[in-house]
């Protein structure tokens, strides 16, 4: 099982790209840990044109992560096309259109899933980017604009008549945002729609949620977001259930807490030291969700500016932990459990 697009082939499990959170070094970690396709973070075409410090630092990549997609927005086909050749250029593996990110911001510069009240001026950027390069290009959108235009389907028409070669659908409707369930038998449409492999997004956080949605959905493969928080070790579990049927167990907590060090001095040493530790912040209280003392670790890594005292406090968080025998990360309990039952 695995989804190939020209001389391209990656495992059916994507992680999803998330501003603030798929950097590159939480992609080089998820990707060294086994998953099977990599996304950036959304960047604005505009700004890659002006090839500001921000959308090259979003846009970097390492040969570790091959192949890695780089997310583009925008409303524009020239500048999207430009942004495009760039990003090819800088070595990309494929370029992902993005046509569905909810937030206010990107919306009211008409891009993001402002894209889907505009399935003309979608099909022109589409067609100039595949044009702009000889790159596989994929697209990700939502169900709709809202429950009254869901149109997932004909934008996945218009993408396979521009040659666009895979889609992601995220089980949403722009106006829910992330609000609700993600409707997964909503996405089946769009997979009847059109020939081109459909990955499934939105709520994917355990190996249940990934039988159901592949399911419900009819779906190539998965996408998963907000389930690798904390858990960049998820991805591997999820291919190992998908292709052998195997339940790859948890790191244990020693394993645990090296990779979330390996991961806090990656995130020093790309961002700096102060603002590395800053974002840190999020992954760590991620990671130790559900463990003894979780709460107190949380407070104080957040007026903790000293890399040395962070990772003392990491230590001693893991050292109690295993004391007490505690031998699952909260959430992450539900990803070494096999589905009992598989609801179509």
């Amino acid at each position: 099982m695995g989804i190939r697009i020209d001389e391209l082939s990656f495992a059916p499990v994507v992680l999803a790209p998330m501003s603030g959170v798929t950097d590159l070094p939480f992609r080089r970690l998820v990707k060294r840990l086994g998953a099977g396709l990599v996304v950036s973070e959304m960047i604005a075409s505009q700004s890659m044109i002006r090839q500001t410090k921000e959308s090259l630092k979003l846009s970097s990549s390492t040969p570790e992560e091959f192949p890695m997609a780089v997310q583009l927005a925008g409303h524009e086909p020239d500048v999207m096309a430009e942004a495009a050749r760039l990003n090819a250029d800088r070595g990309a593996a494929i370029i992902d259109i993005n046509f569905g990110c909810p937030v206010k911001k990107v919306v009211n510069k008409l891009a993001g899933s402002a894209m889907m009240r505009e399935p003309v001026l979608a099909g022109r950027i589409m067609a100039a980017v595949v044009k702009a390069v000889d790159l596989p290009v994929t697209m990700k959108m939502r169900l709709g604009w809202d429950d009254e235009c869901r149109n997932a389907p004909e934008l996945a028409r218009i993408a396979r008549d521009c040659g666009v070669r895979l889609l992601t659908v995220h089980g949403r409707t722009r106006c829910q945002l992330y609000n609700g369930s993600a409707d997964w038998r909503a996405v089946r449409a769009t997979v009847e729609a059109t020939d081109l492999p459909v990955l499934v997004n939105g709520d994917i956080d355990s190996l249940e949620a990934i039988d159901l949605a592949l399911a419900q959905s009819g779906a190539a493969g998965v996408m998963v977001g907000r389930g690798a928080q904390g858990r960049p070790w998820f991805l591997r579990q999820a291919i190992a259930w998908l292709t052998e049927r195997c339940l790859d167990p948890d790191p244990s907590l020693p394993e645990q807490r090296d990779i979330l060090l390996e991961h806090y001095d990656a995130l020093l040493s790309h961002h700096g030291r102060v603002m590395g530790n800053r974002i840190a912040r999020k992954h760590l209280a991620w990671y130790v969700a559900g463990l003894t003392g979780a709460n107190e670790f949380r407070r104080r890594i957040n007026r903790a500016e000293d890399p040395g005292e962070v990772r003392a406090l990491v230590q001693t968080l893991y050292d109690r932990a295993s004391q007490v025998g505690a031998s699952q990360v909260g959430a992450s309990q539900d990803s070494a459990t096999a589905p009992e039952v598989l609801a179509a």
